[in-house]
């Protein structure tokens, strides 16, 4: 078995040139916001210690700040001052835990579905007659949260629009919550690590492969690609209600289950580029 630092574990030119690839638009979003290159290396030292710290343990030894700097390459003064500071703030902010558990249940729930298994426009209130209203919905996540602080933050954020009835329909977009740049930056975080995550399981060999895969195609127009992003996004939300009608469902088996301790995360993408532009061949 390769170990970190041995000859054997010596990167391939092939894993190089795909980090190289995909360090390129992380590059671009931080040159965009201002995080220059000195910034990032702490942020970088952090990542090395934590996962040497965490995926590399040898059975029933304790881990060292010197096995730590052999493995990650970080000073060991460096080493020592992360770990005693201790580990990334991972939390979820709780209007993005709230607001997600909200939207899984207007798209899973029975309760809150057409005949077609569509989100139900919802009043605003409760309704005489005891049916959904989008204060129901609220109250059925959290009675720490305003049914009305809830609406008009979705409103703003374009995850729902009223009729002329004052009636709430939830927009096909409200998996991504837009313009909010707390809520972006976290679902930016863990998507992309969940992914990252599941393509280094798989290249590493580390059991059952996780599903990563996808479906490419070059030396097409910009409208075939543009009727191709369109199907994209609608089998896309499809397969994501389906997913989240079933998990609804095993999240109210699982409930009181000690074994509960489990999450999932399936996500999909779909990217359009010039691939002149890609190559330096045209200014974007």
């Amino acid at each position: 078995m390769n170990t970190p630092g041995s000859k054997a574990a010596l990167p391939s030119r092939a894993l190089l040139t795909a980090i190289r690839r995909l360090l390129r638009p992380l590059a671009r979003l931080l040159i965009a916001r201002g995080v220059h290159y000195p910034a990032l290396l702490p942020l970088l030292k952090e990542a090395y210690v934590d996962s040497a710290s965490r995926d590399f343990r040898v059975a029933r030894k304790r881990q060292t700040d010197s096995r730590i700097h052999f493995l990650s390459g970080v000073h060991r003064k460096d080493v020592k001052r992360i770990r005693a500071e201790g580990g990334p703030n991972t939390d979820v902010p709780k209007g993005i835990s709230v607001g997600s558990q909200m939207v899984a249940v207007w798209l899973g729930d029975p309760l809150y579905l057409d005949q077609e298994g569509r989100p139900l426009p919802l009043p605003r209130f409760g309704q005489a007659e005891g049916g959904p209203s989008f204060e129901g919905l609220v109250e059925s996540v959290s009675k720490d949260v305003r049914p009305r602080t809830v609406l008009d933050e979705w409103l703003r954020l374009e995850m729902i629009h009223l009729d002329d009835d004052d009636m709430a329909h939830l927009n096909q977009e409200a998996f991504t919550p837009s313009r909010d740049e707390e809520k972006m930056s976290y679902y930016f975080g863990r998507n992309l690590h969940d992914h990252m995550a599941a393509a280094v399981h798989n290249l590493q060999g580390e059991g059952v492969p996780f599903l990563e895969r996808s479906v490419h195609y070059d030396r097409l127009s910009r409208e075939s690609c543009e009727k191709l992003q369109a199907l994209s996004e609608e089998a896309a939300m499809t397969a994501l209600r389906t997913v989240n009608r079933a998990a609804l469902e095993l999240a109210k088996e699982d409930e009181g289950n000690v074994d509960a301790v489990h999450r999932i995360n399936l996500g999909v993408y779909c990217f359009v580029a010039d691939e002149k532009v890609e190559r330096g061949e045209e200014e974007a």
